[in-house]
């Protein structure tokens, strides 16, 4: 059973119809990127797949829940504990050191603080974060701020961490080192991804490569033999 399924997606604003019926499936474990030109509806799709915007028909289910049919509560408790999110970024708290970002998540859950500390400090570990865990964003490379918005994105062991232009602020090393943790972390935890970028180098490393344009889904790449 797939994880995600997208069913038949509407979305407008005012006039303008940015998806079109879109509809597609996503496995466990499977790293999912999506690409076209700019306004061809990606983030809109993300968002929506996120629960941060709602479309105007159709719907999505994650891990069987049909979140269209949530409210706005019970909508931000899925947020919290089934998906991670990624922006181009970052969105670090700047008053708060490295692990307190990360920790934020678990907290805002209602995990003890021992707890959500402890699960920070462990991503920050493999993350190789251990010796920035006390310095604010300030301080922090741009690398080590993109690393530390992946940690706090897995902070609650989501099903699915939603990234929007992940590596769009990084230079060529950071953004090839960024790409590479995606799939250790596929590799090592069986995590999921939906990767909106500009970025061919990510979009061709995917497993799947999904090509929207003018709001629908023009073709569907498969990079790679996926198996669960």
């Amino acid at each position: 059973m797939s994880l995600i399924k997208v069913r038949n997606i509407v979305k407008s604003f005012d006039k303008l119809t940015v998806l079109k019926g879109v509809s597609l499936d996503i496995d466990q474990g499977e790293v999912v990127s999506i690409v076209g030109p700019s306004g061809a509806g990606k983030t809109t799709l993300l968002q929506i797949i996120g629960t941060l915007d709602r479309p105007d028909s159709g719907t999505v289910t994650i891990d069987g829940v049909d979140v269209m049919s949530l409210n706005d509560a019970r909508q931000a408790r899925l947020r919290n504990t089934k998906i991670g999110f990624v922006f181009q970024f970052h969105q670090l708290l700047p008053e708060f050191t490295l692990l307190e970002n990360v920790a934020l998540p678990a907290l805002i859950g209602g995990t003890r603080r021992s707890e959500a500390m402890a699960r920070a400090q462990k991503l920050i570990d493999y993350l190789g974060l251990a010796d920035r865990a006390s310095h604010r964003p300030g301080e922090l490379s741009g690398g080590e701020k993109q690393r530390t918005a992946v940690a706090r994105a897995l902070v609650n062991s989501p099903r699915v961490v939603l990234a929007d232009e992940p590596s769009g602020s990084l230079d060529t090393h950071n953004r090839q080192e960024l790409h590479r943790l995606f799939f250790d972390l596929r590799r090592d935890f069986g995590q999921t991804f939906v990767i909106v970028t500009h970025d061919l180098q990510l979009a061709e490393q995917a497993d799947r490569k999904i090509t929207l344009v003018d709001g629908e889904i023009e073709t569907t790449q498969h990079n790679y033999t996926f198996t669960q």
